[in-house]
């Protein structure tokens, strides 16, 4: 009787393990199709695209030939690379200045300064553009100190760059420098080393991986941004305006294809560059090492809080600018107060398009954390098909490396193919959805995947032993543990959506185009204060969210550490 029942616990307990190995089995190819569709088809049809003519005849390299022989075109190219080069340099050394005050001094109201170097991130990149034509245009408030240059060109695009990119720059430089080890300044105080020598020697170079990574980080979402050019950039060509006017303005797919694929190689080259020195930065942690801990300096502290005041004076000047002009009557010959720019009751732009982008959003940030945690946990969990999960992980790191403007204008050309039976997508919300998930999918995949990888592998372990189905252990245990990261994962996925142009610039239809892409329209038009007030309810609707979030976080944080004191 009991070796009946012992055998009848093995058959159940292998049924049930047999039935694991088919849905991770499952899941993979699941994951393997999506990346094929999402992502693989469609590049591979555009890059392929720049090799045929508007005929549909194969001519080899002869567009890429046509294009840096036109001179306008290839100049294009030497644009993009200096404006990303100047705006890289002035970013970075503000934002180690700013990262440093946050991690290394003794500055007052560092939790206010953090915030405040954080609000960029909740507004698109063209809403930086749109207020410096206020600040400096032709009927700007501050005109004069441009000296008779023109905000329109390469100025301009290269201080709204500055601003839009300077978070990244120091999220990344300010996690570098909170990872350095006391000891070695300990070491230094007692060799009585000067504090120039010290921050030259240890300062710098144990933060030198992350102001490499941020470095290309801020390098190619310059090269590749389209908000900031297309408002600011005047006569001014750049590559990724280059990739619109083709497409939209001329209709010639095959140069905007052309152009898109020599934006995505410097693009690649840079992701290589980054995770490379991404792996080297990790491997400097020691178990041994002790966090640093700034003493207070007079001196030091209070300059760099009067630096951190002047850079949040300016981060507010920027947005305060903006609301104020979607606010004034008509710039700057009738300065009273109206709500009449938010009635966007030109071109066709409307309160529906902010609407668009709420759901766009909303189903993005759903959808998407459903589907790259999922994602996350058949490459980190399973123990089973290695090598298949292995080429998971390496198709979802690929998103990174595909600037937005190039991933829309091959969804354009993949969803509009003539065999291709998803065309009815074209121009639904259905597509603007998985362009932009896909968009995003590295950073969310690399979160979902850290907070799995703090989870004990002991876990799958006993469930195996006790003959927890996978989907039971999943939903119990795994996913209450890292509903944090979860959350952290929603809430970038939804203002990156709400914020994004390039992405979508191509895929929207009549009733699907969504806010950033009608401030776009709308400044084109000329409605330069209703682009402001559409780019404003982004910011308002992005700054709503992000507190919900807040506020949702914390009081799960508490549950759950009242769960595990239990």
């Amino acid at each position: 009787m009991t070796t009946a029942a012992t055998a009848l616990d093995r058959a159940q307990g292998k049924l049930r393990l047999d039935r694991d190995d088919l849905t991770v089995r499952w899941l993979i190819v699941g994951f393997a199709l999506f990346f094929a569709i999402a992502l693989v088809i469609p590049l591979y049809m555009m890059v392929s695209r720049s090799f045929f003519d508007r005929n549909g005849e194969f001519i080899g390299l002869a567009n890429y030939r046509e294009y840096f022989d036109t001179p306008a075109l290839f100049l294009s190219i030497q644009n993009s690379f200096t404006v990303a080069g100047i705006s890289t340099a002035i970013v970075i050394v503000l934002a180690f200045a700013y990262a440093y005050a946050l991690n290394r001094t003794c500055m007052r109201f560092k939790g206010f300064f953090k915030v405040i170097a954080m609000v960029p991130l909740l507004s698109p990149s063209l809403l930086k553009a749109i207020a410096l034509v206020y600040w400096f245009g032709k009927q700007g408030i501050l005109t004069d100190l441009l000296f008779g240059h023109s905000i329109y060109g390469p100025i301009g695009i290269v201080m709204a760059s500055v601003f839009w990119t300077f978070p990244h720059a120091v999220l990344i430089i300010g996690t570098a420098l909170a990872l350095s080890d006391s000891r070695l300044y300990e070491a230094a105080e007692v060799l009585k080393t000067s504090h120039t020598r010290i921050f030259l020697t240890i300062t710098l170079p144990g933060a030198r991986y992350g102001i490499i990574s941020a470095v290309i980080v801020v390098f190619i979402l310059v090269l590749t941004d389209f908000g900031v050019p297309k408002v600011i950039g005047g006569s001014y060509n750049v590559m990724a305006t280059d990739i619109y006017k083709e497409v939209i303005g001329q209709q010639n797919f095959e140069m905007g294809a052309v152009v898109s694929v020599i934006l995505l190689i410097p693009a690649v080259i840079a992701f290589a560059i980054d995770r490379i020195v991404t792996r080297r930065s990790v491997a400097l942690l020691s178990s041994r090492a002790v966090p640093y801990a700034p003493k207070p300096n007079w001196l030091v502290d209070n300059a760099m809080l009067v630096y951190c005041i002047t850079i949040a004076v300016l981060t507010l000047a920027i947005l305060g600018m903006a609301q104020y002009a979607a606010l004034v009557k008509f710039w700057p010959y009738n300065l009273e107060l109206t709500l009449d720019h938010y009635s966007f009751e030109v071109q066709g732009a409307g309160w529906e398009n902010f609407y668009n982008s709420l759901k766009v959003a909303a189903s993005v940030a759903l959808i998407g954390t459903f589907v790259i945690f999922i994602g996350a946990y058949v490459v980190e969990k399973p123990r089973r098909d290695p090598v298949a999960r292995q080429a998971i992980q390496m198709m979802a790191l690929l998103p990174m490396a595909v600037p937005g403007l190039v991933l829309g204008l091959a969804y354009l050309m993949f969803i509009n193919h003539p065999s291709n039976p998803l065309g009815f997508l074209y121009g639904t919300i259905t597509i603007i959805v998985l362009s932009t998930i896909t968009h995003f999918y590295t950073v969310t995949h690399l979160t979902a995947a850290t907070a799995l990888k703090q989870m004990d592998r002991e876990f799958e372990s006993v469930s195996a032993s006790l003959k927890v189905p996978l989907a039971r252990s999943f939903r119990r245990v795994t996913m209450p543990v890292c509903m944090p990261a979860i959350f952290d994962i929603s809430i970038y996925l939804f203002l990156n959506s709400m914020t994004t142009v390039s992405a979508v610039i191509f895929l929207y239809g009549p009733g699907t185009k969504v806010a950033s892409v009608a401030a776009i329209h709308l400044d084109d038009s000329g409605e330069t204060a209703a682009a402001a007030a559409m780019a404003m309810l982004i910011v308002y609707a992005c700054i709503v969210v992000r507190v919900l979030h807040v506020i949702v976080t914390g009081r799960l944080l508490y549950r759950l550490q009242a769960w595990r004191r239990r």
